[in-house]
């Protein structure tokens, strides 16, 4: 099995088995209900999962329990912005006490972050069948 599909089985997983923050937060963010903002959970990224990503601006948005390793934490933020991707991070503490908080900081975010994609470059339908005359 290639490092791919390990970590797509493994994201898979952990889509079944969330924490408790993770489930709360998703239930805010599923069905685009934050700003009409798609997110998708556990997203695979690389050689990352992200807890979860809006793939419009390229936000991961991470949320961290107690045996997170700040420094793993930093590195892997520094290749993610190499690659384009902002990172903001909510303890589960946060987010299981001060949702509101949390969600109105994760929308100031996504509100001030360009696109990461523009529309002139969304690609066109390939043939007649699929659109174009």
């Amino acid at each position: 099995m290639t490092d791919r599909l390990i970590l797509l089985e493994r994201a898979r997983k952990m889509r079944c088995n969330p924490t408790e923050a993770e489930k709360r937060l998703w239930r805010h963010l599923s069905a685009s209900q934050l700003g009409g903002y798609k997110f998708r959970r556990q997203a695979v990224i690389e050689q990352f999962i992200a807890d979860f990503l809006c793939p419009k601006k390229a936000l991961v948005v991470e949320i961290d329990g107690d045996t997170h390793d700040q420094l793993q934490d930093a590195k892997r933020d520094l290749r993610l912005s190499q690659k384009g991707f902002r990172t903001i991070r909510f303890s589960n503490q946060e987010v299981m006490e001060n949702m509101d908080g949390v969600l109105m900081a994760i929308l100031k975010v996504l509100n001030d972050m360009p696109d990461r994609w523009s529309v002139s470059s969304t690609p066109n339908p390939s043939s007649k069948e699929e659109g174009l005359k």
